[in-house]
């Protein structure tokens, strides 16, 4: 492929679809969608992807049933400790955007763990939006601002990415959602502006290596003016 984005999101939705589709119980439609997570990453470094952003879960997926609230965090907790060191290997820079306070202190703390222990890694970057919700990212950067009383005058777009939980991210060139819904959800709102979309049938535990590069093949196409 002559021409990938620097840096694909995706929206992995279809999860619980998937599971009753199966007719099984919809945790296991969350625990396939974490298997597919490994996968993926490996298809991105093959065409040498080198930023993948993957949304977890929402902001407003606290409002879900306590019990899978609580499966999900835990699920969340055992992928990273159990992949942390594979990333780490492969030279991988791990970092979660979002409301990290609003996560259970166990998984806060293994998270902090994980992103010093991976600070330092360039070959490739994975984050995962965790308790994520783009209006909530902008607000509090605003808040940020406010409280470091910084004169109106000096405030533009280049001061507020600074204070975006994704700073440190170039903007998304391509965002892929499976399951067949065709919006973002405030995913990304502000890194979000300028990327293309690709919307995709397949639930996310049945997204294949044909999907990426269908995907792929379709961004390739595409002229990229910026308003140009």
């Amino acid at each position: 492929m002559n021409k990938v984005p620097c840096h694909l999101a995706i929206i992995m939705d279809g999860n619980r679809r998937w599971a009753k589709e199966k007719a099984i119980a919809l945790y296991g439609g969350h625990q396939e969608g974490v298997k597919k997570v490994k996968e993926v990453l490996r298809w991105c470094r093959d065409r040498e992807i080198k930023i993948l952003t993957l949304y977890a879960f929402s902001a407003e997926n606290w409002d879900r049933n306590k019990e899978e609230v609580n499966f999900l965090m835990n699920l969340f907790q055992s992928a990273i400790s159990d992949e942390i060191h594979e990333l780490h290997q492969k030279g991988i820079k791990f970092k979660v955007i979002g409301q990290k306070s609003r996560l259970p202190a166990k998984l806060q703390k293994l998270v902090e763990d994980a992103e010093a222990f991976t600070k330092d890694n360039q070959q490739g970057f994975l984050n995962l939006a965790i308790s994520y919700s783009g209006w909530e990212e902008m607000a509090e950067a605003i808040r940020k601002i406010i409280e470091e009383k910084i004169p109106p005058e000096k405030i533009n777009q280049a001061l507020i990415r600074k204070y975006l939980w994704s700073a440190d991210i170039p903007d998304a060139d391509l965002i892929i959602r499976t399951s067949g819904e065709q919006r973002i959800s405030d995913f990304l709102t502000w890194e979000a502006s300028y990327a293309e979309l690709y919307f995709c049938s397949k639930h996310w535990p049945d997204f294949s290596e044909e999907n990426l590069d269908e995907a792929l093949r379709d961004y390739q196409k595409r002229q990229r003016r910026f308003g140009r």
